[in-house]
Order: C-alpha cells, then structure tokens, then sequence
C-alpha cells in the first residue's frame, strides 16, 4: 500500500542506484571497524596476561575484559593510528601510527577514582624511549648498565607517545600523596602495613628434614616444575626456594618432612642499583625501601638534592618541563625555580608476583595520563602447557577480579 498517496508522484526523479555487493561489504567492515574502535577506546577493551608479574592473582594466558568506563575513558592522544594495532604493526613491524598530531590529555569522567588494590591496566611509564632490537629491555636500565653512547650506537633508538607506549598491568598499592616504604618484604602505606593477598605469590626458604623428598607431592599442591619456570629450586643438600602464596606454603608447613619455612629476603641495607630512585645514596633494595611519598595534584615539593632524585623524572618528562640544573639551584623553563607544584596525580603499582614483577620499584610512579582502565573479569584462560584436554582453564572462565 502506498502511505504517501496524497504526494503526487514525480516522475522526473530517478530511483536510487543500488549498491553493488562489494560496496555493501565494504560499508559493512568500515561500520564494523569505527564501532569496534569507539567500543575499545571509550568503553572496553580485551587484555592478555603475557608474564607471571601479578601471579597467581593472574595467570599468564589470561585473557581479560578491562573497563575504560570506571576511571573515565582517555581521549586519544594520538588519534592518526592504524586500527586494532598498538603501537607496531603485525607483519611489517613497522610504526602503527602517526606521531604528527599530538592531543594534550584529556579524560572523560569516569565511575570512580582509582583505588589502593585495584588491579589496572597502564603505559609503561619508562616506554618513552625503546631500543627496537631489545624492546623487551629498560633503555634507562640499559644506559645505566653500559652507558649512553654504547646503547645509542648498538640500537635503533624510537620514542614513543605516552598511549602507545607498551601496557602493563599491576596492583595499585599507594594513590596520589600517599607514603609507601618496604621491609622484609612487607608494604606499609602511611605506616601501616599492608599483607600481600592471599592470591599473590612470594619466595620462601623450605629445609627438610632429609634429601630424599618426593617432588611430586608439591605438584600436586599447584606448585610448577615446567623447565625454564620452576617455582622450586634448590639453594643447598636440605634446602629449597619456592615461590607460592601463603596458603600453599601454610599446607607445606604441615608436612612432617619439612622442618621449617622462612619468608627469602633481601637483607636490609643491601643495596640494589636498578631499585628507585637509584641514588646511590640509599641502601635500598627489592624487599627494603622508603618512605617514598606519591606525588598529589597541587602537591608542592622543594627542590633539592634529597627530592629531585624522587621528582626530576616527573617533573621533567611526565609534565613537560625543561629542567636544568643551574650552579647550586634549579631552572624550570628557563627561570629559577626552589619548589615545583604538581598537576597531576601519580600512584604506585606493584605485582602480586613481588620477586618476579618489574614494578613501580624499578621505575617509580606512575602518572594519572598513563592509566589505561580497570581490570574487570576473565573471559578465556588457555594454558599453553596443559595437555589437550585441558588447555583451556574451566575454573577461570568469567571469574572477577579481586
């Protein structure tokens, strides 16, 4: 029936030419894409765990959902960039964007602040700069390690924008203005201690009553023995290093062989070069460190010789200032500055994995325009090392994260 009977018919106007099956499906991908890209950048985007920094929290093989919405979404701040490629492109393994424009920071408002514990997805904050034959490398480790000259001749040196720097995921252990320290593996913020979860893993000592102990017991107690990723080695004839969670170690107390089980680490005022702020002045090391304070928004910092091994990395490459040093003061671009007020909050990450996590300890703060999102839950956990029947992990599907 025609519902348009009182509009005279035109016959002068030719009908519209249909689209040709080609053009359909090219519309169709073109849709398909902005509206995958839109989903990605303002509301979720899938996540892989690609190392065992935060197990067992999270296992490598992982695969998450990771919310964008609960901090608010981040605006592109390279916007020209090929779809669904970060950073390099697959093939070619060149760069998947373009760094001719470049958006100041900019966030949507979100469902809530981070939180301490909250598990969150970042840029690595130390990416700027990469070495693209050793990208898996800390460049700033690397130079500190062999020196600048020999890096820059060895490698391809790159710099990359904050949103394309490489995405790591961490616990946020401390937010903005908070004061972190360790000791003897133990977190306190604002001098009050902080247990590792349950779910988090750390290395004890195990010694036994005798040398002839069946391994296979401590397998079944979830404990690996893969080549290349024990979570058990020998230290002496009696004695073993594992690393696990507290409830796997508190079953291994029980056993009647075992004599006795102790917490692995460092001694304090042992002192690590790569651990923050890598002055070496402090005797600190991955177990031992602080009191470090977080720097806040509109938090204000004297510039010193005690502070500016803390805040001259922020201050000069997080907030794009040029900092010079200047007889026995300080330039911030170009005039005498003595403090530095900060314009965006920070926060510290670790994993739960605390001796096997490269983590705010080797690299310092991270800023509120590296955050990415928040983790949410698991969707798929496949086990690269499990048999054919078992592969996928059944027990991980669709499981929150705590």
């Amino acid at each position: 029936m025609n519902w348009k009977f009182w509009q005279k018919e035109n016959k002068d106007i030719k009908p519209k030419k249909k689209k040709s099956k080609s053009r359909e499906w090219v519309d169709a991908i073109l849709f398909a894409v902005i509206a995958a890209t839109i989903i990605r950048v303002f509301f979720i985007e899938a996540y892989t765990i690609p190392t065992g920094s935060m197990e067992r929290s999270l296992l490598v093989g992982d695969f998450l959902f990771v919310s964008k919405v609960n901090y608010g979404p981040r605006v592109p701040m390279t916007p020209v960039a090929f779809p669904f490629a970060h950073h390099t492109m697959p093939i070619t393994g060149t760069k998947a964007y373009w760094d001719g424009v470049q958006w100041k920071y900019r966030r949507l408002p979100g469902l809530s602040d981070i939180k301490r514990n909250d598990v969150v997805v970042f840029n690595y904050p130390q990416g700027d700069t990469v070495a693209l034959e050793a990208q898996d490398a800390d460049y700033y480790k690397m130079v500190r390690n062999e020196g600048w000259e020999t890096i820059n001749k060895r490698y391809t040196i790159v710099s990359r924008p904050v949103d394309k720097r490489e995405n790591y995921i961490k616990r946020c252990i401390g937010i903005a203005g908070d004061t972190i320290s360790m000791k003897n593996g133990l977190v306190s913020v604002n001098g009050r201690p902080e247990k590792l979860k349950n779910t988090g893993n750390f290395t004890y000592e195990v010694t036994f009553k005798t040398p002839n102990v069946n391994f296979g017991i401590f397998q079944e107690m979830g404990f690996s023995m893969r080549e290349g990723d024990p979570e058990i080695s020998q230290l002496s004839a009696t004695s073993y290093s594992f690393t696990g969670s507290e409830i796997m170690m508190d079953d291994v107390k029980k056993l009647d062989f075992v004599q006795s089980v102790k917490e692995l680490t460092q001694p304090e005022g042992y002192q690590e070069r790569d651990i923050f702020p890598f002055d070496p002045k402090k005797n600190w090391n991955v177990d031992n460190f602080g009191p470090i304070v977080i720097p806040k928004k509109g938090m204000t910092v004297q510039l010193d010789s005690a502070s500016m091994p803390f805040y001259e990395r922020s201050i000069r490459i997080y907030e794009g200032n040029k900092l010079e040093k200047s007889g026995n003061g300080w330039l911030i671009n170009g005039k005498p500055a003595t403090s530095y007020t900060f314009k965006m909050d920070y926060y510290w990450m670790m994993g739960d994995n605390r001796h096997n996590s490269l983590d705010s300890r080797y690299w310092g703060f991270v800023p509120e325009d590296h955050i990415v999102g928040k983790a949410l839950f698991i969707w798929m956990s496949y086990d690269t090392n499990g048999s054919f029947f078992s592969k996928i992990r059944w027990n991980r599907l669709l499981k929150g994260i705590n």
